[in-house]
């Protein structure tokens, strides 16, 4: 009994030792949760995709500085050759037209002979009815040999009108190839001055492409083809989507800040972004 009441005096008289933290806060920290990995996976996936769509708008912007130049200059070839070939067609026309007025022109010696020759059987019919019919026979000539005169004239005037639409189609297919030459020059200047730095930025997007995930990227590639800016991933703005401007629900917002999954726009299809990663990105 007496070792029991030195015991209990001892339990009494000990000293409590005060906690010091260490052990709290170890048991305070929780050890990161599946929902974690996949919010940071998401990012990191929307993170990678947002930066390849600053990389490729920017390819984009240098070929909108070269504008219209490449369809330009194709549309000044295709209307040279177009004017070319009117010029062939029209000196084909033109050859065509003097082959006709020589055929007429010998058409009208015949006739001519011809006459001559019934103005010598006149001389020598036996009755009337022979030089009745010589006599059609001449006329009919002559009558022949004037419509190929007029025939002949037809024909030089529209020889004559065609060889000025040729000199006019030539003139303005000078003025083209003109247009043509200065076009071509602005467009190798341009092209000399950003092709270092497309050929830059076509590297990096290669390599940021490496960096997602197959599907991702085949459905990002697919919705920048079938947008007219070009824009796959957009962030929100004013509450709206940055690409086709239509409002998004406050729920919607707020899921597309949490990062857990990634959402489209269900107007446009353009993969929204928070502008946490947009500035992550931009910095």
């Amino acid at each position: 009994m007496a070792k029991t009441s030195k015991t209990s005096k001892k339990e009494k008289t000990k000293k409590i030792v005060p906690s010091t933290g260490t052990e709290e806060s170890a048991v305070a920290a929780p050890a990161p949760g599946p929902e974690d990995s996949v919010e940071m996976t998401v990012r990191k996936k929307l993170t990678a995709l947002y930066s390849l769509q600053a990389i490729d708008s920017k390819v984009d912007k240098i070929r909108i500085v070269r504008g219209e130049l490449p369809l330009e200059v194709q549309d000044l070839e295709d209307e040279i050759a177009g004017l070319e070939t009117r010029v062939e067609k029209i000196n084909q026309e033109i050859e065509e037209l003097e082959t006709e007025v020589s055929n007429k022109k010998h058409a009208i010696t015949d006739c001519l002979e011809l006459i001559k020759k019934y103005e010598a059987q006149q001389m020598n019919v036996r009755n009337n009815r022979e030089y009745d019919s010589l006599s059609k026979e001449i006329e009919y000539q002559s009558l022949e040999a004037q419509l190929c005169e007029k025939k002949i004239k037809e024909f030089n005037a529209s020889i004559e009108l065609k060889k000025e639409t040729v000199k006019n189609v030539i003139e303005e297919l000078e003025e083209r190839k003109k247009d043509l030459e200065v076009k071509q020059s602005e467009l190798e200047d341009i092209v000399a001055e950003t092709k270092k730095e497309e050929e830059n930025l076509n590297n990096k997007s290669a390599t940021q492409k490496e960096q997602i995930d197959e599907r991702l990227l085949s459905a990002y590639e697919r919705i920048r083809e079938n947008s007219r800016n070009g824009l796959g991933v957009v962030p929100v703005e004013r509450d709206a989507c940055g690409g086709c401007f239509n409002k998004i629900p406050p729920q919607r917002q707020l899921d597309i800040r949490l990062n857990k999954k990634i959402i489209v726009c269900e107007y446009c299809g353009r993969i929204l972004v928070d502008d946490d990663i947009v500035k992550n990105v931009e910095s």
